[in-house]
């Protein structure tokens, strides 16, 4: 009777659904930025409730509906007026968008659910590591325990059938993607004599094999190279800065690879990857 109910509703209904699950999603999202790259116990995402950046006043309901709020309050806070960041608003509606996104992509499935939060671990990492230039432990390491977890309890999530194929298959692909990364920061800190990739890297990439296998975790750090060397130019070029966050190269290479990992690496190594 459930599933007969689940399957009679509409996939506009659904989408409309997820749009405002991702909308609150994203407010939560916005609390893990903001907290997460503090010392404790200020890191804490549970308590207190939320509160102004800048008067640290406690924030009633309507201070909180996402997007909303923002918007009623013309992007200043009730209590002392300060400018609410844009970021806020912005991830919200890009959890709204991921959440659709992958209903529409996977369906309702365990896929869809899995792919939510390897996003948003991105997304998440990507703009700690734009604003503070580290990636949160919680993103990385946590991540990459829950890719271990999930691909255990759904190892489709590898194309395997038994659950220890499929957690064997998400270790190796953490193990392969952390440490490519690690090599290469060492040689990197040899030739040019200062740290060439940071350890939230490391973590970071071997949260993204622990989802993605082994295959994609090497393919997306070499995709994030090229990403990250085609901002650097322009940064360099524009901004006269020569240093760049890689988290959001790396996460970028890693969506590529999610959708066209397996047309890239079959066009490259047409004879001999698959026989692995």
């Amino acid at each position: 009777m459930f599933e007969e109910i689940l399957l009679s509703v509409p996939d506009w209904g659904w989408m409309l659904f997820f749009a405002v699950i991702g909308l609150i999603w994203g407010s939560f999202l916005n609390v893990c930025i903001y907290r997460w790259p503090k010392e404790p116990p200020e890191n804490n995402i549970i308590t207190p409730g939320s509160y102004c950046p800048a008067c640290r006043h406690p924030l009633a309901w309507k201070d909180n509906i996402p997007v909303l709020s923002y918007l009623l309050l013309k992007g200043r806070c009730r209590y002392c007026g300060a400018r609410i960041p844009k970021r806020y608003p912005l991830v919200e509606l890009t959890s709204a968008f991921i959440w659709v996104f992958c209903y529409y992509f996977w369906g309702l499935s365990p896929e869809m659910f899995a792919f939510i939060l390897f996003f948003s671990l991105l997304l998440v990492g990507s703009l700690v590591d734009v604003e503070h230039r580290i990636i949160p432990d919680e993103v990385s390491l946590g991540g990459m325990l829950l890719g271990l977890v999930i691909s255990f309890l759904h190892p489709q999530l590898h194309g395997q059938q038994a659950h220890l194929q499929g957690l064997w298959a998400s270790f190796v692909g953490a193990l392969a993607g952390g440490a490519l990364v690690y090599v290469v920061g060492i040689i990197g800190e040899w030739i040019f004599k200062k740290e060439a990739m940071g350890g939230g890297d490391v973590k970071l990439q071997a949260m993204i094999g622990a989802f993605l296998g082994w295959k994609c975790a090497i393919l997306s750090f070499f995709l994030g190279c090229f990403v990250g060397s085609v901002i650097g130019i322009y940064q360099l070029i524009r901004y006269k800065d020569n240093t760049l966050p890689f988290g959001p190269a790396l996460a970028l290479g890693a969506v590529i690879c999610l959708f066209k990992g397996e047309a890239i690496i079959r066009f490259l190594f047409p004879y001999w990857v698959y026989s692995f």
